[in-house]
């Protein structure tokens, strides 16, 4: 067991936003918008002391690019990126988002939550080039 959690990416606090999202769900049901779901996990990571950003804009990447144009909804404990979805199948562009967000703030994992489902199957999504 220790030799496979040495190559999961910060097993402990994904194990954690996991179960978070979990009673996210369960409270909530599958039919809310992405919005509410937000609202629901960042009242659940204050109350459970966990360092957090919401909705913190990528920096500009090029000139004549206006701001606030990618916005991930959570990076929690400067480590892992999170966003939510609330659609009946993540699409490659979520995938494609996801990786913008990675490259973008040279971080290693982000995961793609999709709360539409009727369970929910996190996307772990890697940075390859922060390896």
């Amino acid at each position: 067991m220790q030799r496979i959690n040495e190559k999961i990416l910060h097993p402990e606090l994904s194990y954690k936003i996991y179960g978070l999202c979990f009673k996210v769900q369960n409270e909530l049901g599958r039919y809310r918008n992405e919005m509410q779901y937000c609202d629901a996990f960042e009242s659940l990571l204050k109350n459970n002391n966990v360092n957090y950003v919401r909705e913190k804009p990528l920096p500009v990447s090029f000139e004549g690019e206006k701001e606030r144009r990618n916005i991930p909804d959570f990076i929690i404990d400067d480590k892992i990126i999170v966003d939510f979805k609330a659609k009946n199948i993540p699409t490659k562009d979520d995938y494609f988002q996801m990786k913008r967000y990675l490259v973008s703030y040279n971080k290693e994992l982000g995961l793609i939550i999709n709360f539409r489902q009727k369970y929910i199957y996190p996307k772990r999504i890697l940075n390859k080039n922060n390896l």
